[in-house]
């Protein structure tokens, strides 16, 4: 058992255990004992992505990036001078910078870390942090933590001067006031995006906010190109993204990175990465045309138009705008998630937020009673499928863990 496996059994995450089958363009580099020093020559899928090519364009100088999550250590080495004020909507002691678990340092590490002090390289170095902390499960049966924290944040991050907001975190329950709060988002001109979680070999029901039709659903891949065998796919994903065998802060104490599986929850910190390269390359383009890039330039062997219940639109490729100036941006004003047309900025208080996709939930829920949804929010292919790269592979066989926060939502 690794140490990212113990600890994601304590903190009430879901596990899932697999065998990557290749590489899609570099040779892992062993399975060494966690250390900083080797960490960078862990996170394979910067050469699959051709990040150092990408990052001669463009590093997402100039994109802030909103991270909901445990809170982000400003400290660490490859964070040092990247992470600017932000909220904590937890109530509880501490403030935004107080990780009470490594996984929000991570995931903004993976975005924007510097990989200074051999710490993880993120795939947007140029970016910016806005940290937002919310409570996962055992931190709310810890401390006294505001029932609406995430909602809460989510409203911070949409009025913040954050483009996207990027979270690791998600719930089986449907809540009417988080709902709120990403469509408001949506009005804000933000890009959305949140993990569709780790227990698509187990219930595999829908996670939120992932499932909320306004955000970008991002589905776990190996290094073959596969969905993990963990990712859920409740009719909830939008694209793929790295997530297997990513290294990690093995917990709040910071003193070292473990091996395993970043599960979607690296995968949307490395697509939220992706759309900070683009945006920073087109600073003018809305939220919408980022995301069409993205769609449209999404590796995928299956017509172009259709979706992938596992996979989305495919596997996200920043590079392919980035370097080839490849993707139709498409109409500034509709999403390519809903196909409405998106509002422009909204009231920010309580009051519901309104929204060119209305429904007040899939499944009909109303109010802030927390109930489980089954609904999807797009349909495709059954199968898992490979994507075509046109990289060098080489075989290899590696195990891991996948986690994913499930927080219960409770009513105020």
């Amino acid at each position: 058992m690794t140490a990212g496996m113990g600890r994601a059994q304590r903190r009430v995450r879901v596990l899932g255990a697999l065998a990557a089958a290749a590489s899609w363009s570099v040779l892992f580099v062993g399975a060494a004992q966690p250390a900083a020093a080797d960490t960078q020559s862990k996170q394979w899928y910067l050469g699959a992505m051709q990040a150092e090519e990408m990052w001669k364009v463009s590093t997402g100088e100039g994109i802030k990036v909103a991270v909901i999550d445990t809170g982000v250590n400003a400290t660490t080495p490859s964070l040092t001078g990247q992470v600017l004020k932000g909220l904590d909507a937890t109530g509880a002691a501490g403030d935004e910078y107080d990780d009470y678990d490594g996984h929000g340092t991570t995931m903004a590490e993976l975005i924007a870390g510097t990989g200074k002090g051999g710490g993880l390289k993120g795939l947007a170095p140029g970016a910016k942090i806005i940290p937002m902390r919310i409570a996962d499960s055992d931190f709310q049966e810890e401390h006294s933590s505001k029932a609406y924290d995430s909602a809460d944040a989510i409203r911070a991050a949409a009025d913040s001067d954050a483009r996207i907001i990027s979270m690791s975190f998600g719930s089986p329950f449907y809540m009417e006031r988080e709902r709120q709060a990403v469509e408001y988002a949506e009005s804000k001109g933000k890009l959305f995006f949140a993990a569709v979680g780790n227990e698509g070999h187990k219930e595999n029901k829908k996670n939120y906010p992932a499932a909320f039709p306004q955000v970008v659903g991002i589905a776990s891949a190996d290094r073959n190109g596969k969905v993990a065998s963990y990712s859920q796919h409740a009719g909830t994903v939008d694209v793929a993204s790295p997530g297997n065998d990513v290294p990690y802060w093995c917990d709040s104490s910071f003193k070292s990175y473990c091996d395993g599986d970043g599960g979607t929850s690296a995968a949307t910190a490395i697509a939220s990465a992706s759309a900070a390269l683009v945006w920073s390359l087109h600073p003018d383009w809305t939220a919408n045309q980022v995301l069409n890039v993205l769609f449209d330039t999404a590796g995928r062997d299956w017509k172009k138009g259709e979706t992938s219940k596992y996979l989305g639109h495919g596997l996200i490729r920043p590079s392919m705008n980035v370097l080839k100036g490849k993707g139709d941006p498409g109409d500034p004003e509709i999403s390519p998630l809903t196909k409405e047309r998106t509002t422009g900025p909204a009231d920010s208080s309580e009051k519901p937020a309104t929204s060119a996709s209305p429904q007040p939930a899939k499944n009909g829920a109303e109010g802030d009673k927390p109930v489980a949804a089954e609904e999807s929010k797009s349909s495709g292919d059954e199968s898992q499928l490979g994507l075509i790269l046109g990289v060098a592979a080489v075989v290899v066989v590696l195990g891991g863990v996948a986690y994913a926060v499930v927080r219960r939502r409770k009513a105020a």
